[in-house]
């Protein structure tokens, strides 16, 4: 991936995961995922002891399958147990196809959750790297008297302020005009004047 792109990528993905409305959203659709997922075990549960419940209902069909061909029953019966068996098996087949999406379903919430999670993990971590910025930041000012503008990137600029004169001198210099040390060396001038 190139670098510019993922530059990119985490600066959009830190100001989407800077918007409270979308953590509030973040949160709110982690709840609801719970919920989704605690109602879908419940209907699993259901299904399952429903398909246990069939699958003894077939067996105990099964043994009087058995047990009517060895007493020799009449075709009839015979053949009403065989349509009984099949209506058991088709409905069988629909309720594991039942879970089957029920299952999948889970599965799908569960990966949802593990990607909210780690959302959240990846915003509060912008949100510690943001607050420590913040605390250099302000120790670098407290230091230096030295406030940088860091709304526009392509200059090197800010403000100077002198407490005890109560004076705020602005500062600006162009990179392609000026290097680092000699913008760094203005500076400290106009600290010192």
């Amino acid at each position: 991936m190139d670098v510019e792109e993922l530059m990119k990528y985490c600066n959009n993905l830190i100001d989407f995961l800077k918007d409270e409305k979308d953590i509030v959203g973040l949160q709110h659709f982690l709840r609801h995922s719970k919920a989704l997922q605690s109602q879908c075990d419940k209907d699993f549960d259901e299904v399952q002891l429903t398909i246990e419940d069939y699958e003894k209902k077939i067996e105990v069909c099964r043994q009087k399958e058995s047990a009517a061909e060895s007493e020799c029953i009449a075709d009839v019966e015979l053949d009403l147990l065989e349509k009984e068996l099949e209506k058991r098996q088709k409905l069988e087949r629909m309720l594991r196809e039942e879970l089957r999406v029920t299952v999948n379903g889970i599965d799908d919430l569960e990966l949802q959750r593990a990607s909210l999670e780690e959302q959240m993990q990846t915003l509060k971590k912008s949100e510690q790297d943001e607050l420590r910025s913040e605390m250099k930041l302000s120790m670098h000012a407290s230091v230096t008297n030295i406030i940088p503008n860091l709304d526009d990137l392509s200059k090197i600029s800010g403000h100077i302020v002198v407490r005890e004169k109560k004076v705020v001198d602005n500062f600006e210099f162009d990179p392609a005009k000026h290097s680092t040390f000699d913008a760094c060396n203005g500076i400290w001038k106009m600290i010192k004047l």
